[in-house]
């Protein structure tokens, strides 16, 4: 439980996820094929913008790469739960590949249209729905407990660090190359991530406990299991949590970058590489970590306490410097919530349910940013982010004290 270290919860000290062999196999694909994600996300938004110049149309396409998502993740969980991840990783992986060079051949052809990336964007959407849940099932196979929390925040640290430098690498090409150089660089990287995915073999399934429900018989049970696992309850709620407060203040960067300090993109710019330097080094506060739940919950609350005051000075500071330094402290915070509270349900769920489950979490991190925006954006419209923001900054505190409360008295 997540009151004490005892149980599934006792440990002992760090040990790095590097120390096993799986892991060091598996870590050169992560970087790979997350690169050549990123590169690949960036491309096809920015063809949006090149093809229609309207940000209508980019915020459809980056709409189709993330709905599928929230619809499928539970299905694809299922999956994960039924096969070996490593595998499912491996088509998944290919799908990404091929997808980039299509769009390459597409660039090449002179058939690149608004059809065809619409399409490309709704198969990547799908190809991720299904890669992620895999991901997070393959990744306790590869080290023992104690090194789980290590593994988790080296993965943060990647995802993290390819998100800046996708971006970055997928426009230079851009400039100095073409645009299918740039998607074909980006199947490229994915490509080479397949070999070192190959070395690693993953856990097999319990094709017993997989034949003798039916597939939604098995998304009923993990339903099941999570509404009756009070402590995996907790850690959904304290995600909810950091997403509709940090991640949601993440998501509305550039608004509060043209409201509150009357910037350009200069000035994004500088509050985005501030946000990720904080996400790196929140990953890096994780990987330290051992997989004692107890030391990992009061991390978490920390940061969440934190975070909350973070939100609120934000709404009252107007030098970009300062502005900065506080975004890169919230966007620590943030990760270091996320990725504490990935390790703690991987921590407490059982081997057969741990792709639904994890499903079920990836759809409340990635969904609940999106509407907490909405939310926050609109209010923030009609009653300024000086008063909104220290708003819901006292509302997450409200929740995290009610969380808490029912963790302490938790058996």
């Amino acid at each position: 439980m997540l009151t004490s270290s005892e149980g599934k919860g006792a440990s002992g000290s760090h040990r790095s996820a590097f120390a096993s062999p799986e892991f060091r196999r598996y870590f050169p694909a992560a970087i790979f094929s997350t690169l050549g994600s990123w590169i690949l996300r960036f491309l096809l938004g920015w063809s949006a913008w090149d093809l229609t110049q309207s940000a209508t149309w980019v915020g459809i396409v980056a709409g189709l790469l993330l709905a599928p998502a929230l619809v499928l993740s539970p299905l694809f969980g299922i999956v994960s739960d039924r096969i070996n991840p490593r595998n499912g990783l491996l088509i998944t992986l290919g799908l990404h590949a091929a997808l980039a060079g299509m769009a390459g051949l597409a660039v090449v052809s002179g058939l690149f249209a608004l059809p065809v990336l619409l399409a490309l964007s709704v198969a990547l959407g799908i190809a991720s729905s299904a890669q992620t849940p895999v991901r997070l099932a393959l990744i306790p196979s590869l080290v023992p407990r104690i090194s789980l929390p290590s593994a988790i925040g080296y993965s943060a640290i990647t995802f993290n660090t390819s998100r800046i430098l996708g971006p970055a690498l997928g426009a230079s090409l851009i400039q100095w190359s073409s645009p299918a150089a740039a998607y074909f660089c980006a199947a490229g990287l994915m490509a080479c991530g397949i070999p070192f995915l190959l070395g690693v073999s993953g856990r097999q399934p319990d094709a017993v406990s997989a034949s003798r429900s039916g597939f939604f018989d098995q998304l009923r049970d993990g339903l099941r299991y999570t509404r009756t696992h009070l402590s995996i309850r907790l850690i959904f709620g304290f995600t909810l949590i950091n997403a509709l407060l940090g991640r949601t203040v993440m998501e509305l960067l550039p608004a509060l970058s043209g409201v509150l300090l009357r910037g350009d993109s200069s000035t994004l710019a500088t509050l985005t590489a501030a946000a990720g330097a904080g996400s790196i080094l929140g990953g890096v506060v994780v990987s330290r970590q051992g997989s004692e739940e107890s030391r990992l919950v009061s991390l978490m609350l920390a940061c969440l306490a934190a975070g909350a005051f973070l939100v609120t000075a934000l709404g009252w500071t107007s030098q970009l410097i300062s502005f900065a330094c506080l975004i890169g402290l919230l966007s620590t915070a943030t990760t270091i919530v996320g990725t504490s509270s990935q390790a703690l349900a991987q921590l407490q769920v059982d081997d057969e349910y741990r792709g639904r489950v994890l499903s079920l979490w990836t759809m409340l991190a990635m969904g609940a940013p999106a509407v907490g925006a909405l939310s926050l954006g609109m209010l923030a419209d009609q009653f300024t982010f000086p008063r909104v923001l220290p708003a819901f900054s006292l509302l997450a505190l409200i929740a995290l004290a009610y969380l808490n409360r029912h963790r302490v008295r938790q058996p």
